[in-house]
C-alpha cells in the first residue's frame, strides 16, 4: 500500500515502466471522461448541423496552436531542458524556459488577437458547404475558443518541465479535467447558450485542467522561472532552430482532422459522425501510442544525450515492436465490436440508429490504421529526442501535400467512406517515411526490429478477428431497423470472449513472445535500473 501511494504522489520520481503505466491508466481515464463527452453531445445535439458547427470550430484553434507553438512543449523544448539536466547545467535549463515562456506567450496573445479578428474569413474558406447560420454559429464558436491556445501552451511547456524531472502525475491529469469541464459547461449551460455552453466548458476546462495541473506542479518543485525577453540566449536560438521546422512543417498526423472536415462539411451530420468514429477511435490511439510515447521521450532523450546510441535504437524497436503488436491484436477486436459498440457509446437521445450504422463503418476502417497511428508517434520522438526535427517535418510535410488529391479523388469516387480509406493510406505513408528515414540515418535500423513477432501478432488478430466476426452472426442487432441495448451488449460480450479466447490460443500455438515482452520488466529488454537515489536512468529500452 505504501508503494502503491508514492506511485501517487505528485513528487514521486517515475521510471519509464511506471510513467507509462500512469499515463495508460490516465489517459484511459480520461478517454472514458472523453465518452461521456461525446456520449453527452450526441444524446444533447446528436449528429447534426450544430454539431458539425462545433466541431468545424476547432479548427482554428488548433491550427494557431500548431503554427506558434507547433513543438514548443513537449518535443523540442523537453530535448534541450532534459539535456541541461544531464549534464547538471540547472540554471541555464530554468533560464531557457522562462524566455521561451515569456517570448511565445506575447506571441500566442498576438496570434490569438489576429484570429480573432480574422475567423470569419477562414470558417467561410474551410466550410464552404456550411450555410449562413452554421458559418455565423462556427465563427461565434471559434472565437469563444480560441483563448484557450493560451492556457494550453503555457501548460504544455510547464507540463514538459515536469516530465523532464519525471514527474507524470499532474500533467497526465489535466486532459482529465478538461473534459470534465466540457461535460460540465453543457450541463450548467445548455438550456441559455446552446451548443456554445460547450465551448465555454471548453476555454474554463482550459485553465484549470492544461494550465493550473501544471503550474501547480511546477510551483511545488520550483522553475525558477522570471519573465525574459531575451531572444540571443544561445539556448533560445537552439531552441528556434528545432522548432520552425515543426512550426512550419504540416503532418498529417494533425492536418487530417482539418481535411475530414473540410470534405466532409458538404453533407449535413457528415462533420459529426466522422468525428464520433474519430474520436473513439483516439481512445486505444492515446493508450497505445500518445502514453507510450509521452512516457518514452525523457528517455529517449537522455539516452541519445548520453551517447548510448546502440541503447537508444534498442528501446525505439522494442516500443515499436510492443506497441504495434499490440495494436494489430486490438484491430482484430474493434474491427468486428464496431457496430455494437457504437451503438452502446452513442445512441441515445437525437444520436439515432441510422447515425449508428453510418458512424461504425467509418470506425471499421479507421480501426485499420491503429498500428500505423501508434508506431510512428515513437518513430517522430525518436527524431525528435536525437534534436533533429528538419528531416521529419520535411518528408511529413511532403507527404500531406501528396495526400490532399488522394482524399479528395477518394471522396468524389466514393463519398465520406473514401476520407477514411484516405486517412489510413496517408498515415501509412507516414508510418513508411519516418522508419525509413531513421534506418537511412543509422539511428534506428528496421532490420532489428523484430519482425517474426510481429507477424505472429498480425496472424493472431486477423485470425481471431474472423472467427469473433462468425460468432457475432449469432445475435443481429437490427432486425426492425432499431438497435436494441440487451443485442449490443450480448454480441459485444460474445465478440469480446471468442476474440479473447482466439487470441490466447494462436499466441500460444505460435510460440509467441509477445504476452512475455508485455509483461517483463527487467532483463534483456529491460535492464535494471542504477541504484542511485532513484534519480538514475534507465539503460536500454524498458519501453511497454
Amino acid at each position: 500500500m505504501t508503494k502503491l501511494l508514492r506511485f501517487f504522489r505528485p513528487s514521486h520520481q517515475h521510471t519509464a515502466f511506471s510513467a507509462t503505466l500512469l499515463l495508460m491508466g490516465t489517459v484511459m481515464l480520461s478517454r472514458v471522461i472523453g465518452y461521456a463527452r461525446e456520449a453527452y453531445i450526441a444524446f444533447a445535439f446528436g449528429a447534426g448541423s450544430q454539431t458539425d458547427a462545433y466541431v468545424a470550430a476547432f479548427t482554428l484553434p488548433d491550427f494557431l496552436n500548431y503554427i506558434v507553438a507547433g513543438g514548443a512543449a513537449s518535443i523540442t523544448f523537453i530535448s534541450i531542458y532534459t539535456r541541461f539536466l544531464a549534464e547538471k547545467r540547472d540554471a541555464e535549463a530554468q533560464k531557457t524556459f522562462s524566455i521561451i515562456i515569456t517570448v511565445m506567450t506575447a506571441v500566442m496573445i498576438v496570434g490569438t488577437i489576429l484570429t480573432e479578428i480574422f475567423a470569419p474569413q477562414f470558417v467561410r474558406w474551410f466550410v464552404k458547404g456550411f450555410s449562413p447560420q452554421q458559418i455565423e454559429l462556427c465563427v461565434h464558436l471559434t472565437r469563444i475558443l480560441l483563448p484557450a491556445q493560451i492556457f494550453f501552451y503555457v501548460g504544455g511547456v510547464v507540463s514538459a518541465v515536469l516530465l523532464s524531472h519525471r514527474l507524470f502525475l499532474l500533467p497526465a491529469f489535466g486532459p482529465l479535467l478538461y473534459n470534465i469541464f466540457i461535460i460540465l459547461g453543457g450541463v450548467a449551460g445548455g438550456r441559455h447558450f446552446g451548443i456554445a455552453s460547450l465551448a465555454y466548458g471548453a476555454l474554463i476546462g482550459s485553465v484549470v485542467g492544461p494550465f493550473l495541473a501544471s503550474v501547480i506542479g511546477a510551483a511545488r518543485i520550483g522553475t525558477g522561472y522570471k519573465p525574459s525577453f531575451e531572444v540571443m540566449n544561445p539556448a533560445f536560438r537552439e531552441w528556434v532552430k528545432l522548432s520552425v521546422p515543426l512550426m512550419l512543417g504540416v503532418s498529417l498526423v494533425t492536418a487530417d482532422d482539418w481535411i475530414l472536415r473540410h470534405y466532409a462539411a458538404s453533407g449535413v451530420g457528415d462533420i459529426a459522425r466522422l468525428n464520433y468514429a474519430k474520436r473513439l477511435f483516439a481512445v486505444p490511439i492515446a493508450v497505445l501510442g500518445q502514453a507510450t510515447g509521452q512516457a518514452s521521450l525523457p528517455f529517449f532523450a537522455r539516452l541519445f544525450n548520453e551517447k548510448k546510441l546502440k541503447e537508444f535504437a534498442a528501446t525505439v524497436n522494442d516500443s515499436v515492436y510492443r506497441v504495434s503488436a499490440a495494436s494489430f491484436l486490438a484491430t482484430g477486436w474493434m474491427m468486428v465490436a464496431a457496430l455494437p459498440l457504437i451503438d452502446l457509446v452513442y445512441r441515445r437521445g437525437r444520436f439515432l440508429f441510422a447515425d449508428t450504422q453510418t458512424t461504425a463503418i467509418y470506425f471499421f476502417w479507421f480501426s485499420l490504421s491503429l498500428a500505423l497511428w501508434a508506431a510512428q508517434g515513437l518513430y517522430a520522438r525518436a527524431f525528435y529526442a536525437a534534436g533533429d526535427t528538419l528531416t521529419p517535418m520535411v518528408a511529413v510535410s511532403v507527404i500531406t501535400a501528396a495526400s490532399l488529391p488522394v482524399y479528395s479523388l477518394l471522396f468524389h469516387s466514393f463519398g465520406v467512406i473514401g476520407l477514411a480509406w484516405a486517412s489510413d493510406i496517408g498515415i501509412g505513408v507516414n508510418l513508411l517515411a519516418l522508419a525509413g528515414l531513421l534506418h537511412y540515418k543509422k539511428l534506428v535500423p528496421l532490420g532489428e526490429l523484430r519482425w517474426w513477432e510481429l507477424g505472429k501478432a498480425a496472424v493472431v488478430a486477423v485470425v481471431a478477428g474472423a472467427v469473433s466476426f462468425e460468432v457475432g452472426k449469432i445475435v443481429p442487432l437490427a432486425t426492425t431497423g432499431h438497435g436494441s441495448r440487451m443485442a449490443d451488449l450480448t454480441q459485444l460480450a460474445l465478440v469480446s470472449i471468442t476474440w479473447l479466447a482466439a487470441v490466447a490460443a494462436g499466441l500460444w500455438l505460435l510460440r509467441s513472445e509477445l504476452p512475455g515482452d508485455l509483461r517483463r520488466r527487467k532483463g534483456a529488454v529491460y535492464p535494471a535500473v542504477a541504484q542511485g537515489g532513484g534519480k538514475e536512468i534507465l539503460g536500454a529500452g524498458r519501453e511497454p
